[in-house]
């Protein structure tokens, strides 16, 4: 893959972006790896949770703008033509990386996010579609698209807007400003802000490794329940969780957890079904 390694140990999968000299910027070929990634870890039950990190200075510069110019590349067409179908062609091309982060989301595992120095533009798209988010204290978040006379459209407004209060939101994208680790913190959009990237790498992957020693199906149960919940109201989703339970609740694992915790062990449970 041109912009992602990935190693698999302990059942954690850690997703790592590689162009630091690009500023790990997501270029066309980003946009279909990122997917086709996740949905192999998930689909084949390789591991139990996903940690994304990056390389460099950057965690990411956002979307390459060359993706811009492949837009309007219509090859034959005639300027008539191009104009005709251009908006069309824009709508169509925007979905399609809608659906890059919200394999994330959809992902019936936990996906963790790393963060260091600037997380511009795409890279809130990307962080708001995953479950947990830690930054460095040097990380730095923009809202860029609005600096470029955009309207961000890849995922951040309906993500961003449920993770901390409107007013901020509106802030970030009416003037398309810098936000500290410190401010993130402060709103929500990170869990924790660590003094360096080593140490924030070796606490994520702690944190990654204790949710992989829970029963998958559980955390998978939680995941749903708290994206359903996010999205519907209070008696829609106790009725959610039921029917959930109704339909994935196993004694056996409830056991093997109660067992292995007096025995001060290891719990040993059954790994997600793999897709077909």
């Amino acid at each position: 893959m041109k912009c992602f390694g990935s190693t698999i140990i302990d059942q954690v999968a850690h997703v790592v972006m590689k162009r630091p000299d690009k500023r790990n910027s997501m270029i066309a070929e980003f946009w279909d790896e990122l997917p086709e990634l996740v949905k192999e870890i998930d689909s084949n039950a390789k591991a139990r949770v996903i940690v994304i990190s990056s390389t460099g200075p950057h965690f990411t510069s956002g979307l390459d703008l060359s993706l811009f110019s492949d837009l309007t590349n219509s090859g034959s067409l005639t300027e008539y033509e191009r104009n005709i179908q251009a908006q069309s062609n824009f709508y169509n091309e925007v979905k399609r990386l809608q659906l890059t982060f919200s394999a994330l989301e959809a992902c019936r595992l936990p996906v963790l996010v790393a963060i260091q120095g600037g997380c511009i533009g795409g890279g809130l798209d990307l962080i708001t579609a995953c479950d947990l988010r830690y930054c460095t204290k040097d990380a730095f978040f923009t809202l860029f698209e609005t600096n470029l006379a955009l309207t961000a459209d890849v995922g951040t407004f309906p993500r961003l807007a449920k993770l901390i209060p409107e007013g901020f939101v509106k802030e970030m994208a009416y003037t398309g400003k810098q936000i500290s680790a410190e401010d993130a913190k402060r709103f929500g959009v990170v869990n924790e802000v660590f003094d360096n990237h080593e140490q924030m790498l070796s606490c994520v992957l702690s944190i990654a490794n204790e949710i992989a020693s829970k029963a998958p199906m559980a955390v998978h149960g939680c995941k749903k329940a708290i994206n359903f919940s996010r999205d519907h109201s209070t008696s829609d989703t106790l009725d959610y969780v039921a029917l959930w339970n109704a339909g994935h609740f196993k004694i056996e694992e409830v056991q093997e957890a109660m067992i292995a915790q007096k025995e001060k062990r290891a719990a040993k449970f059954v790994d997600l079904p793999k897709k077909q």
